[in-house]
């Protein structure tokens, strides 16, 4: 199991949206509110760190309100 965590900057007034479409992305299993650089804090689950590149890029990413990622791995 590997996991992330990815920090989201969303375009002015479309965190709502963004929220909506996160919460449906079956390998974001915690999503939080931010206040201050990021919106969100989203932690991202997959099979293997290989798997998590495209759950980036595929669900967040290519959201075209999404500004500004950050992600980071959790090691174990």
């Amino acid at each position: 199991m590997a996991i992330g965590f990815v920090f989201v900057s969303t375009a002015p007034g479309k965190d709502h949206e963004v929220y909506d479409h996160l919460k449906a992305v079956p390998e974001i299993k915690e999503l939080y509110a931010l206040f201050g650089e990021y919106d969100f804090i989203a932690k991202i689950e997959a099979d293997d760190f290989n798997a998590l590149g495209p759950v980036s890029y595929t669900h967040l990413r290519a959201h075209e309100t999404v500004l500004d990622l950050v992600c980071r791995l959790l090691l174990e």
